[in-house]
């Protein structure tokens, strides 16, 4: 009986943890169970203190509208306020006509698709990924050789979206666009050039551009320099521009004002070419029978000038009019080449006038037939006062015949005549050589001392007059 009772127990027992057993079991497997039939085991409860989380898209309802159109399609035209901001004037070519510019682009609309709730009304800013699913103004600048959007770090462009609609689209653009330049006064001259923005696809009667605080609507950085050009002033302004195929377009304009700085240009062109221009007058006080240092000397200033003109003309368009630096550079340019024919003129006339004189003095030359050797030498006049005195020695009673008588009292007055030149041959001197420096000196090269520097000077009076 006691055995019976402990087996009786035994089992008992075994039942119970067998039981036990099988709670357990269902307690961890039940959800996984629960989990395959679909149905919902836990519920976690809320945090109220996390926001919920949900895409743009959904939050602006991106995908309820059609973006492909503007903002009131099939309505009145939607006003785009346009502000600028310059940070930079990169650089202004001559050659090419353009200038290249960098500035930020600020576009302000309304569009009552994007509005949203919101209780601190304040505005939500995106990046670039949502441009590419909205609608924006499709400006673009016109008369534009280049133009990029900056992409470092990150592509250059911003969105903001308030509650009520209202949109900032913003990016940072760099620019190369022609600019309309005259060259007439070159280095003289002052440019104008214009930034021009305009919407591409839609009329005036679809968007209305413009200027969203007038001339406050551009704003220049302080530290903007060039090194050719001091820039004078910025201005903003707006019109209509008209295609025959398509209609009337808002434009607006960033025009700029630039005047060039003169002292390059007068240290590299102006004070070289006239320097060249008064070393061509050193020939003027050099003997013009020194042919080899004129020549030379007129020579290169010319070549000279020719490599200053060359020079000037290799860094500018090639204009077809006259512009202010080429009015000096050949003038200047003149002035040498005719220094260079005054002495062709002066060197001619001195190998005319010398062989005038010297068929003149082969004509008066007395005829010295039947006169010994030693008695001709006084015909020249360049004889001694001892050779004088030797042939008044002679007298007449010496006893010759009648054509010996002659021909001494020819010879004693040629003598006797030359006396005077004798004595005075010592003391005219100085006189004598006085007289050689005045002849040798042409009238063309005294006149040209004084006229060459005096019309270059009135040149340069009218020159400046007219252009500063």
């Amino acid at each position: 009986m006691p055995y019976f009772s402990k087996l009786i127990f035994l089992l008992s027992s075994l039942i119970l943890i067998a039981e036990s057993r099988n709670q357990r079991t269902r307690r961890w497997t039940g959800p996984m169970e629960t989990q395959k039939h679909g149905t919902p085991l836990s519920k976690k409860t809320h945090d109220g203190t996390k926001p919920k989380r949900i895409k743009t898209e959904q939050f602006l309802r991106v995908d309820d509208f059609d973006f492909s159109m503007r903002p009131a399609f099939a309505g009145p035209a939607i006003p785009v306020g346009v502000d600028v901001q310059v940070e930079s004037l990169d650089s202004i070519s001559e050659v090419d006509m353009d200038f290249t510019m960098t500035l930020y682009l600020r576009h302000y609309w309304k569009d009552e698709h994007l509005s949203f709730p919101s209780t601190s009304n304040k505005s939500m800013t995106f990046d670039g990924r949502l441009v590419m699913k909205i609608w924006v103004p499709d400006v673009f600048f016109v008369h534009s050789k280049r133009s990029f959007i900056h992409d470092t770090t990150t592509d250059n462009i911003m969105l903001r979206v308030f509650p009520d609609g209202h949109m900032l689209y913003s990016l940072r653009v760099t620019i190369t666009a022609m600019c309309n330049m005259d060259f007439s006064r070159f280095p003289l001259d002052t440019q104008t050039c214009s930034l021009e923005l305009e919407s591409y696809a839609y009329t005036d009667e679809d968007l209305m551009l413009y200027w969203k605080n007038g001339e406050e609507s551009l704003k220049i950085d302080e530290r903007i320099s060039l090194s050719q050009f001091l820039i004078q002033k910025f201005h903003t302004t707006s019109r209509l521009a008209f295609y025959s195929s398509t209609g009337w377009y808002n434009r607006l304009y960033i025009s700029f004002t630039l005047r060039r700085h003169i002292f390059f240009f007068l240290l590299q062109t102006y004070f070289p070419a006239t320097l060249m221009v008064m070393l061509s007058w050193v020939s003027f006080w050099i003997d013009r029978r020194a042919v080899p240092a004129r020549v030379s000397l007129g020579i290169t200033t010319v070549l000279t000038m020719s490599t200053i003109i060359t020079g000037v003309n290799a860094s500018m368009p090639r204009v077809s009019y006259i512009k202010a630096v080429d009015i000096y550079l050949w003038v200047s340019f003149v002035f040498v080449f005719l220094s260079v024919l005054e002495y062709a003129a002066v060197n001619y006339l001195t190998t005319v006038e010398e062989r005038k004189e010297r068929k003149h003095t082969e004509k008066q030359m007395p005829c010295t037939c039947g006169i010994s050797h030693t008695r001709t030498m006084m015909l020249d006049g360049t004889y001694s006062e001892s050779d004088a005195n030797s042939l008044a020695s002679y007298t007449r009673t010496q006893v010759v015949s009648d054509e010996q008588e002659k021909q001494e009292k020819m010879v004693v007055r040629l003598s006797m005549s030359n006396e005077s030149t004798a004595t005075k041959k010592k003391g005219g001197l100085r006189g004598y050589r006085g007289f050689r420096i005045i002849k040798n000196t042409h009238a063309i090269d005294k006149y040209s001392r004084m006229i060459f520097p005096g019309a270059y000077i009135f040149f340069n009076v009218i020159y400046w007059s007219s252009y500063c």
